[in-house]
């Protein structure tokens, strides 16, 4: 018996050194401070962190990510948002895996809203044709959208063609003459 002895005191101190080294190696896998919280759902960190940004800010951010250029997202991100390291690269990647786009925050509820007072001037010009046999009109402006053209061409169909040329001549550079003409090809 005593030729036993010696295996099984062995076997037991090999057992008692794996167990050991796995807890140890369990313990550098799970993150220090207590047990791992559940990460928020990523989209809704997306939203939530672009939220906290300007127009220039969120811009320069999506340009950097589309770069790849990560570190630099990180660290612009960190510096306008006030959160610390570890929450700012959580945002952009958030930023990264749902891109969202840039929302101003709405306007105060006493400022009358600018219906087609004033027309609004876009970066673009853009170009209405219409053409009814050999006879064509083109009405390129840079007050004009594809919303505002087909209110135009709804009021056109309705048969306010007046209205239709009223609103044409206000988002255009040409006359009411010419705004007639174009809406007389637009009316089938």
């Amino acid at each position: 018996m005593e030729s036993l002895v010696i295996p099984l005191l062995i076997l037991v101190a090999v057992t008692v050194a794996v167990t050991l080294a796995a807890r140890a190696w369990s313990r550098r896998q799970r993150p220090a401070g207590g047990p791992a919280q559940a990460p928020p759902e990523s989209a809704d960190l997306a939203k939530v962190a672009a939220a906290r940004l300007s127009e220039d800010e969120h811009r320069r951010l999506y340009a950097l990510i589309a770069q790849g250029q990560a570190m630099a997202a990180i660290k612009l991100y960190y510096e306008v948002s006030g959160l610390g390291l570890r929450a700012s690269r959580d945002a952009v990647a958030a930023l990264a895996a749902h891109p969202q786009p840039y929302r101003a925050e709405p306007a105060a509820p006493s400022e009358p809203e600018a219906d087609d007072e004033t027309p609004q001037r876009f970066p673009y010009r853009y170009r209405a044709i219409a053409s009814k046999g050999d006879v064509t009109r083109e009405v390129s402006s840079n007050m004009l959208n594809d919303e505002i053209y087909g209110r135009i061409r709804t009021l056109a169909k309705s048969g306010n063609t007046e209205a239709a040329a009223t609103a044409l001549t206000k988002h255009s550079d040409i006359t009411m003459k010419q705004a007639r003409e174009f809406i007389a090809l637009l009316d089938d």
